[in-house]
């Protein structure tokens, strides 16, 4: 009989441990208590206005009409109504002020750790490994770069996709262990959920594939089967995403950026990614898109992504752990990596929240398996792992204090950045909100410099003109701001106030908005103004009225007290003056009509009340 031999320790065949807790206890408390000064922050005035401060129906907090909204909308160029359906709960609870901001921010850093705990779990459950799958998760936890999906209240979408998404990976492996239907529709469930809370999910089928091979080594045909309904899934969020997107204007697949410049922009983000995920520094809220990229920094991004991935294909046998980091890392980032560009960023810190686990599981387990070879090393590694936690935690602090308020956070970004018009334009934004106005305007010609034709510079910068003042300089620039986005609601509106204060502009300002209104229904700022404007409008001719009627000129007095009453129905004044012009002229009839009309409206004006009795006394008397 030949010696059995020792068996290596796999997940398949290692006892479960009994969960480790305190990890999970720890993991979650320190996450909560890093971003805890969040929870003083106040919105920022970067998505966070349309998305939640200033949306009509977060603001209503949770309806059914909301709900239905959250549902079917694709406003922004996006579908996302789990992450929707969230906010409006949020607004329900904390409400839409400034003095509620905290509670989006705690939800936010709640969300988070509870995504930080599931990672662990999945990843622990998976490999039976402890402490490299809690460095995992810490690294996701703590690291500087995910500051920006946590402390930015209208990215939601983020942290509640990673939490369905690591919920899945978890719920996937307890189906792998007992091929049970209920943890397969419980994965399946997860990533739908995540699917509706944001897109970039769309790669999970991918990254259960890889799992199959490592660490859960069940790769064999009957796999690809499994991951049919999550390919299903999967065509669908996209094809709603790309078309919810460019439908929105979103996607921008050319006219902006060449297809080369945004191959060439790619391959080197993939590369700044790591650079950043090693050396977190100079972290900005946005990142100007490049004018022109010297050839040398794609060739040698791609020489590097390139002998990476071979490397880690040659070294699959013995270090299967090394291929699945590093597809998870570049598999997960196809979505963002700018191919088919959303927005006009390079590049951006939030895209690397999920795909910088990939890299972190390179780096734990070889670390690990570096001390299974020399375990006099688990010592200074202990210390080593220790100290890098506790830069995360210093640096995530720092960086974390940049986004307390829109002035902070864009002021940090023009320290870090070059030629960010984006951050110089929001800088003067939040100027102008604090009545800053000198300070704004000149922050809006330095965006202006930057990128001469952005309209929604030109839009604010007219409208800060305009509260200075200086009406005539602020019209011209926002005409041009309406010629080069025809379609923004925001640039009418400004457009209608400028010329609301100029002599003899109420008619064309209640034509912008108008347009406006038709533009974005639910804009409640433009709405209030039309409503001011056609006040002033009726005001304008009533009292034109009023003084040709005491010139005794009463055929033009009747016709600007009608174009009083076509402009406000409801203008009680304007209806008795009318009233009194047309039974002065004879037309007691009609006079008679307009008094009763206006003692609808207002049962109790006693002027009505005298001339409908003397305009009737008037009628019997001619009888």
């Amino acid at each position: 009989m030949k010696p059995r031999r020792k068996e290596k320790p796999t997940p398949e065949n290692v006892p479960r441990r009994t969960p480790a807790w305190w990890a999970y206890t720890a993991l979650f408390v320190l996450t909560l208590l890093v971003y805890a000064p969040s929870v003083r922050f106040d919105f920022v005035n970067f998505d966070d206005p349309g998305d939640v401060s200033r949306n009509p129906h977060v603001r209503a907090g949770l309806k059914l009409g909301g709900i239905k909204w959250a549902i079917t909308t694709g406003e922004g160029a996006n579908w996302f109504p789990v992450t929707r359906i969230s906010r409006l709960v949020d607004g329900q609870i904390y409400g839409t002020s400034s003095g509620g901001a905290g509670g989006h921010h705690a939800t936010n850093a709640l969300i988070h750790a509870l995504a930080a705990v599931f990672l662990l779990a999945f990843l622990y459950r998976a490999t039976n490994a402890l402490w490299p799958s809690t460095f995992v998760a810490a690294v996701f936890a703590l690291h500087p770069l995910h500051v920006e999906s946590v402390a930015w209240v209208a990215e939601r979408k983020d942290v509640l996709s990673a939490l369905f998404w690591f919920a899945c990976l978890w719920a996937y492996v307890r189906y792998t262990e007992k091929r049970s239907a209920a943890w397969y529709a419980v994965t399946l469930a997860a990533f739908g959920l995540g699917l509706m809370s944001k897109p970039m999910i769309v790669t999970l089928p991918f990254l259960l594939l890889l799992l199959d091979v490592w660490p859960l080594k069940r790769f064999r045909p009957q796999v690809f089967l499994e991951k049919i309904p999550f390919l299903a899934l999967t065509i669908a969020g996209a094809a709603t995403t790309y078309l919810v997107q460019q439908s929105g204007g979103a996607v921008r697949t050319g006219q902006e950026f060449s297809l080369g410049s945004r191959v060439e922009n790619s391959l080197v983000s993939y590369v700044w990614y790591i650079v950043k995920t090693l050396c977190p520094m100079n972290l900005a809220a946005f990142y100007p898109y490049p004018h022109a990229i010297p050839l040398w920094q794609p060739l040698l991004a791609a020489a590097c992504l390139v002998g990476v991935s071979a490397g880690v294909v040659l070294a699959w046998k013995a270090r299967p752990y090394l291929a699945v980091g590093w597809f998870w890392y570049v598999g997960t980032l196809v979505p963002v990596i700018g191919i088919v560009m959303v927005g006009v960023q390079a590049r951006a810190d939030r895209y690397t929240y999920v795909p910088m686990t990939g890299l972190a599981i390179m780096l734990a387990w070889s670390a690990a398996e570096l001390l299974e070879r020399r375990p006099g090393l688990r010592k200074p590694a202990i210390a080593a792992g220790a100290i890098l936690c506790v830069a995360m935690i210093a640096g995530t602090e720092l960086q974390l204090r940049h986004w307390k308020n829109s002035e902070a956070l864009f002021r940090h970004a023009l320290d870090v950045t070059d030629n960010n018009y984006l951050a110089a334009h929001n800088l003067g934004v939040a100027l102008a909100l604090d009545q800053r106005y000198a300070e704004a305007i000149e922050q809006y010609r330095a965006s202006l410099r930057m990128e001469p034709n952005e309209a929604a510079t030109l839009t604010d910068y007219g409208a800060a003109l305009e509260k200075t003042g200086r009406i005539t300089e602020g019209i011209v620039l926002l005409r041009r701001a309406v010629a080069l986005a025809p379609d923004a609601a925001v640039s009418h509106n400004n457009l209608a106030n400028a010329l609301l204060s100029t002599p003899g502009g109420q008619d064309e300002a209640i034509a912008e908005y108008q347009t406006a209104l038709r533009l974005q229904p639910d804009y409640p700022d433009a709405r209030n103004n039309l409503q001011r404007a056609l006040t002033l409008s009726a005001e304008t001719e009533y009292n034109t009225g009023v003084d040709l009627a005491h010139a005794g000129r009463a055929a033009e007095a009747i016709e600007h007290f009608e174009a009083a009453l076509l402009i406000k129905p409801d203008y009680v004044d304007a209806r008795n003056n009318l009233g009194v012009v047309l039974a002065g002229t004879g037309r007691t009839a009609e006079a008679i009509a307009h008094f009763e009309t206006a003692l609808k409206i207002d049962p109790r004006s006693a002027e009505a009340q005298e001339n409908l009795a003397i305009a009737r006394a008037e009628q019997r008397r001619k009888k």
